[in-house]
């Protein structure tokens, strides 16, 4: 039995009337054209059938790709009753969707009690305002504060985003940012590198070098920081970097920036990296017997054994790796001489 499937509704562009710097939303998310209650419908059917031999503890259809509760009040009950009807029959669990901050107030969140929103992610970007100004969010952190808040009071479950690497933003701003997000206390947390897209403002900004993107080395430093900041919290972080699409991709829409279609993979590549290496220094070892899962072992070797590479070049480190598979997942022990340790990372 599998914990949690998702199914993705992608709703591009439509309710938002803003142009943030960085953004050209029907490029991220892939679709050009509008969506139908009958496409949402062919969608939910599709994805069921294509899994109906697995079964889950959880079922969600999730609208992304745009700022649901901006659409149009009679567009958003078309396609929220076309999913309740599956929660009805209960075919599917719950709906999430996502939204900005200043698209949510208490008549809105009691119509998305009715039809079975359980999830609600906000797109918070960043909460220096001298950062959101200079994306032309065209809202303040305070609003974030104010729609959090609200959203938790009414008994959803409260999902934040936030980019790294937006103009004026440093590496200060974005643990700023991740210590007031946990201060709001969210269930679950996405965080996206900046990346210049195709036909944004950003692009011309970057082409008049008047922005400079973030290195794909200092994101996977930066991101691997914040994840353990907010998991140290009880956070989950389900998702980093952009998803890979037919657009967002290398040689296509991504003009510049840190992009890399496993980009999650390599900050818990480095998260655990990291962990041990904090191992060797600390206990002042030079090798070391890690036994884990094998679906862990190419995380703790990392992309092209970068990891064993670097360990073995700052430390003059001997890692020999064995599979257990009676470990749980993101678990590992570690043995040196006659010590043993477990650890999760």
């Amino acid at each position: 039995m599998k914990n949690k499937y998702i199914i993705p509704i992608f709703v591009p562009h439509r309710g938002c009337n803003n142009q943030c710097v960085f953004c050209n939303q029907r490029k991220i998310s892939g679709e050009l054209k509008d969506l139908t209650a009958t496409e949402v419908e062919q969608t939910i059917e599709q994805y069921l059938k294509k899994n109906s031999d697995v079964c889950y503890t959880n079922i969600q259809v999730a609208f992304y790709g745009g700022s649901f509760t901006g659409i149009e009040k009679e567009k958003q009950i078309e396609f929220l009753e076309v999913a309740k009807k599956y929660i009805d029959n209960k075919k599917i669990d719950s709906i999430r969707l996502s939204t900005r901050p200043d698209y949510i107030n208490e008549e809105i969140l009691a119509y998305l009690k009715i039809y079975g929103v359980k999830t609600i992610e906000l797109g918070v970007q960043s909460l220096d305002d001298k950062v959101l100004l200079s994306s032309k969010r065209g809202h303040t952190s305070q609003i974030v504060g104010i729609s959090a808040r609200l959203i938790k009071h009414f008994g959803f479950e409260l999902g934040l985003q936030m980019m790294i690497g937006l103009p004026n933003s440093n590496e200060e701003l974005e643990y700023k940012t991740a210590k007031l997000i946990i201060d709001m206390q969210p269930n679950i947390v996405r965080i996206y590198p900046t990346l210049v897209i195709k036909d944004t403002q950003l692009e011309e900004m970057y082409k008049n070098k008047e922005y400079i993107p973030y290195t794909l080395e200092q994101s996977i430093d930066i991101c691997t920081k914040l994840v353990q900041m907010f998991e140290q919290n009880s956070i989950t972080v389900i998702r980093t970097g952009l998803q890979t699409t037919d657009n967002i991709n290398e040689g296509k829409d991504v003009v510049a920036g840190p992009f890399h279609p496993s980009f999650g993979e390599l900050v818990r590549q480095r998260i655990i990296r990291n962990k041990v290496e904090e191992y060797l220094k600390s206990n002042n070892v030079k090798s070391l017997v890690i036994k884990c899962n094998k679906k862990d072992i190419s995380k703790i070797i990392g992309n092209k054994r970068s990891n064993i590479i670097y360990l073995q070049e700052k430390y003059n480190a001997c890692i020999t790796l064995k599979q257990d598979n009676c470990i749980e997942l993101r678990r590992f022990k570690v043995f040196f001489i006659k010590n043993f340790k477990n650890r999760k990372v």
